[in-house]
């Protein structure tokens, strides 16, 4: 259980995963809350990401809470640093992506909040294979410069409105991606592309409208549930 957090403030969770092992990650909760939205990063990236950092902060702005964490354990990541052996794990990272979203699920003050995930790179991929082991709770997918076609077979399953932004110059990432959207036939989906952008997005501008195209489309969808202020969710839960 996270303790109470005051406006625009942020704290540091760990999230239990099997064996005893933890995720590190750090929740931050406007005091009227939309939603909340999970930061799945890209390969060989954490949820110290500046780009993901930066996207993250507009969303609040808006209302938005926002959950930035690793996909991997501290071992796993320093494995990873040094072979590069699980940041195209996609099985692991949607399992890791699945566990977070049922520990969030699990807290009774995060509970009533509708969840949006935000997924980068290798990232977008675990963000859309978990979102259909959880079709209830995540009400919208917003992917950037990600890797969508590695989701394979679990494209067409896809339920959650999903919106895959794609820099113009990032070419075989964009044609991926284009195929990718023809796939999602059971989700509303749109590609959008981001002019004279790479994959970082690095061009002056770029990840400014990343954020405006990411905050447009997650709070229209995820809206079925009444905002509450935090100080409604702590009184509706004290015993």
């Amino acid at each position: 259980m996270v303790t109470p957090l005051t406006t625009q403030t942020a704290q540091d969770v760990n999230v239990p995963i099997a064996g005893g092992a933890v995720l590190q990650g750090t929740l931050a909760l406007p005091s009227r809350c939309l939603g909340l939205v999970l930061f799945a990063h890209g390969s060989g990236s954490s949820r110290f990401s500046h780009r993901n950092r930066q996207v993250a902060a507009s969303l609040r702005e808006r209302g938005i809470g926002t959950l930035l964490f690793d996909l991997l354990t501290i071992d796993e990541e320093a494995k990873d640093r040094a072979s590069g052996q699980y940041r195209f794990d996609i099985a692991l990272l949607s399992d890791r992506l699945s566990r977070v979203t049922a520990w969030v699920e699990s807290d009774e003050r995060l509970v009533p909040l509708p969840i949006g995930y935000f997924g980068a790179s290798t990232g977008a991929a675990a963000a859309l294979i978990a979102s259909t082991s959880h079709e209830s709770a995540v009400h919208a997918i917003v992917s950037r410069g990600g890797r969508a076609d590695l989701a394979g077979p679990y494209l067409h399953r896809v339920r959650a409105p999903t919106l895959l932004v794609v820099g113009s110059r990032d070419d075989t990432v964009l044609d991926l991606n284009r195929q990718a959207l023809h796939q999602l036939t059971s989700c509303e989906a749109k590609l959008a592309v981001i002019p004279a952008a790479t994959h970082l997005f690095e061009e002056p501008g770029a990840l400014e409208q990343v954020s405006e195209l990411a905050g447009s489309w997650l709070v229209t969808h995820l809206t079925p549930k009444p905002s509450r202020s935090l100080t409604d969710t702590q009184t509706s839960s004290s015993p």
